[in-house]
């Protein structure tokens, strides 16, 4: 195609507006192919003769370390989440991204690049260089299904690329996101084979989980919890760029010579959308005119900058999806604003992951520095629905807000408050020009993404495009072949599976080599596309903002074909006109499946975040009682009783003074869960229902000082059914002291990253009563939480009058 000579850097001053110098180092020769096979190396033993003493012994020799080969490249590999694109300028979207866009300046453009549509798979792909089933991770890990291809277990067969540098004489280390680790294992116990330091990294600094809350984020360090921030203008985006350029000059100081691996991993742009407040004015009317005639600038930008044909096809807005001319005054506003928060949100990560770009360009070996920047693990997110959302997690939980739920809070938006979301039409726009988004493996809104490549060492020209056909499996293999590694056939004595990965190194010096990958499948939720040769056969089973997904025969469904050589965005369906060849792609597409372990399809959406629904292990086990003694934080939602759909009770024993304040129990935030505790010597339970309602059921007097025994008794009302409503009573000292009701209840997750607590709140404040963390004042002698089954196990589902009754709130700030 002419555009793949087409080149960056005139078209992209306008967008970095500025003069980037191109490194001029003179190009030196890959490392010569090093390494075993069989790792890890053998320990080396002393080979001199050994006498009765020093005296008539060989001088001794102490084991030679393990050495990387000559020349190896420091190797920084970025990836952001939930980005589509036409969302940064680098690609000619609307959000301005100067880092990027000097990167591009200096490196190379990859505009055929793909993912697999979805976080934990794409993630998994890049570390093993395998297809995200054969990694074990065919979807996130939250929704794993026992499956070998769905296990959300890497397996000790697929070995990373981090643990194979590492066993190389490399330095590793990994900051930010980890959701690559099973949800059962995430807490204080582990077991932590499969955490990053299990998976080759020699540090980690970061959060475990698909997503966090920005400001109150739940960090480790390395396998050790050291809680959420508490101070002000905290942003997680801020801090992973401090800790990793800390972590360079920390090595760069000890021993510079060895090269190392940085995995940076950003939460950004996956909701929640939170940004500082002046940031976020910088954008006030910026997007008022809309998702349509944001994808029509947006197409024009990206033609101009060459990231495109010229002959490209702006495909059409889904037709279920509304017009932004159709819209009321009032969701204009409050979808303007949410993408104001967006922008301001992409707008900051791009200024911290510059951060990093700026420490690395200083350091001395800087120009043997090889970077990958993939700008995106699968496109832009449509979890918001229609409307956008309060709270992500509304969607996991097959519930869609409204905008007149949202109006009333819409300068909340942005906050530490809620776990916000733009709406689906957003997200769409953030894709251009392809069609659809995140979750849809079928189309290229779901899996193309920009990624960016500069290796000065080897390539001194910048601004320059590449069109080969890549895919993420085929970054491992070529950090080993840039690194002179040799691919291992047994890793900790584990047999491994091959990579399946192709190194993509070639390209970076010759615009026209040859394709390195012609055959790829996707899969996700039953979306299925098949590439071979320049073809795509594409077929989708669900829009992806349908949190509820019925019966679907994937038999009966459609297939599309498009001629990527010719049609780049997917904008014209061939399929009517080439039946034999739509057959033959269709064919390879189930062969390809079996082969890869991608079967069985499954595409159910919330309902597989139950982990009674599916049978994913917990640690909780079968047990029905569970006793803690003082104060416990961090232990992840997975790990704990399940109190969903169900009667249960909380009894604590406590020692508290007059009018003693702070946190009992507490399971989830403000994205849903519940909450026990003292306030201003009341005794309080709250339950949040998915940021939309809160109810809360207080006692009628305080509690007075001295040794008591409190107690919130929960009894579920909806049998079988999930989510319904209950009532709730409290005692003290064995005495009913108040009830209410709770209407409704949060039926699947409470988050992705909230956690249960005892005697403080780690997280986000499930009511806006108390602020966070609400240390317990007192001592916590005991609590025990008493699973007791549905209302139709118990018989009972009438709450007692005694005392208050329930109040009904809506979720937001403290008052």
């Amino acid at each position: 195609m002419a555009h793949e000579a087409l080149t960056l850097v005139a078209a992209l001053s306008l967008a970095a507006q500025t003069t980037i110098c191109l490194a001029q180092s003179a190009e030196i020769p890959l490392p010569a192919r090093n390494g075993q096979v069989v790792l890890p190396y053998a320990e080396q033993k002393f080979r001199g003769a050994v006498g009765t003493t020093f005296k008539d012994s060989d001088p001794a020799a102490f084991p030679a370390p393990i050495a990387a080969p000559k020349g190896a490249p420091n190797v920084l590999v970025i990836l952001l989440d939930d980005v589509g694109f036409g969302q940064f300028s680098v690609s000619g979207g609307g959000v301005p991204s100067p880092s990027l866009d000097a990167l591009a300046h200096q490196g190379l453009f990859y505009n055929r690049f793909h993912t697999t549509a979805l976080c934990s798979p794409t993630r998994a792909a890049l570390l093993t260089g395998r297809n995200h089933n054969v990694s074990g991770t065919g979807v996130i890990t939250e929704l794993a299904t026992g499956y070998d291809g769905y296990t959300g277990i890497i397996p000790k067969d697929t070995a990373t690329v981090a643990e194979i540098l590492r066993q190389n004489g490399y330095i590793t280390s990994w900051f930010g996101k980890n959701h690559n680790t099973p949800i059962y294992e995430t807490s204080a116990v582990g077991p932590f084979d499969h955490w990053p330091n299990g998976l080759g990294f020699d540090y980690f600094y970061g959060f475990m989980a698909g997503d966090t809350n920005q400001i109150r984020p739940y960090l480790f360090e390395n396998q050790t919890p050291i809680g959420t921030p508490d101070k002000p203008g905290y942003y997680l985006s801020v801090d992973l760029a401090d800790h990793a350029s800390q972590w360079l000059q920390n090595i760069e100081a000890i021993q510079p010579s060895k090269p190392w691996f940085l995995y940076f991993a950003p939460a950004a742009t996956h909701a929640p959308h939170q940004a500082p407040k002046e940031l976020i004015a910088q954008f006030a009317g910026t997007f008022d005119m809309g998702w349509d005639e944001y994808r029509k600038q947006t197409f024009e930008r990206q033609k101009q900058l060459g990231v495109i044909p010229r002959d490209a096809i702006l495909t059409p807005r889904p037709a279920s999806l509304p017009a932004w001319d159709s819209l009321d005054d009032k969701k204009k506003k409050l979808y303007s604003r949410m993408m104001e928060v967006f922008a301001a949100y992409g707008k900051q990560v791009d200024q911290e992951t510059g951060r990093v770009l700026d420490y690395v360009a200083k350091l001395p070996d800087a120009d043997n520095t090889l970077i990958f920047y993939i700008v995106g693990d699968n496109g832009a997110s449509a979890e918001g629905g229609f409307d956008g959302t309060l709270n992500e997690n509304a969607f996991f939980n097959a519930y869609l807000m409204t905008a007149d739920q949202m109006l009333t809070r819409i300068d909340e938006i942005g906050t530490e408050l809620h776990f916000n979301h733009f709406p689906a039409g957003w997200a769409w726009a953030m894709d251009t020009p392809f069609q659809w988004t995140k979750q849809v493996a079928s189309h290229l809104g779901g899996t193309r993404n920009p990624m960016i490549v500069k290796w000065p060492a080897r390539y001194k020209k910048g601004g320059e495009v590449r069109s080969q056909f890549i895919h993420v499996i085929d970054i491992a293999p070529t950090i080993l072949d840039a690194a002179g590694v040799a691919e291992p056939r047994s890793v900790n004595g584990t047999a491994q599976t091959p990579i399946q990965g192709k190194s993509f190194l070639s390209t970076l010096s010759d615009p026209k080599a040859k394709e390195v990958r012609t055959s790829q499948y996707f899969e996700m939720f039953a979306n299925r596309g098949m590439y071979k040769d320049g073809w795509w056969a594409a077929s989708l089973s669900f829009e992806p903002w349908q949190p509820e997904r019925g019966n679907f025969d994937p038999f009966k469904a459609k297939w599309e074909l498009y001629n990527l050589d010719k049609d780049f965005s997917q904008g014209r369906d061939i399929a009517a006109q080439n039946p034999d060849k739509l057959a033959e792609m269709t064919a390879l597409w189930w062969a390809e499946a079996s082969a890869n372990k991608a079967l069985p399809l499954d595409w159910r959406g919330a309902e597989r975040f139950s982990a009674e629904l599916t049978g994913k292990p917990n640690l909780a086990g079968d047990r029905t009682s569970f006793a803690y003694h003082g104060v416990l934080v961090g232990l992840p939602e997975s790990s704990a009783p399940d109190i969903k759909n169900k009667s249960f009770s909380i009894t604590a024993k406590v020692q508290v003074k007059d009018n003693a304040n702070g946190m009992i129990f507490t399971q989830g935030g403000n994205t849903g869960g519940w909450a026990f505790y003292l306030k201003d010597g009341k005794l309080v339970a709250a339950h949040n229902f998915i940021d939309v309602e809160v109810y809360s059921v207080s006692s009628s007097a305080a509690v007075a000082a001295g040794e008591r025994t409190v107690k919130m008794d929960f009894i579920y009302e909806g049998g079988k059914e999930v989510g319904k409503s209950g009532a709730v009573t409290l005692y003290v000292d064995g005495k009913a002291v108040g009830a209410g009701r709770v209407e409704k209840t949060t039926p699947y997750k409470f988050s992705l990253s909230e956690n249960q607590d005892i005697g403080a709140d780690t997280g986000t404040a499930v009511t806006n009563d108390y602020r966070a963390p609400f240390n317990f004042e007192g001592t916590l002698k005991e609590v025990v939480v008493n699973l007791q089954g549905t209302a139709a196990e118990d018989g009972s589902a009438t709450s007692r009058s005694t005392g208050r009754k329930a109040t009904t709130r809506h979720g937001g700030a403290p008052r």
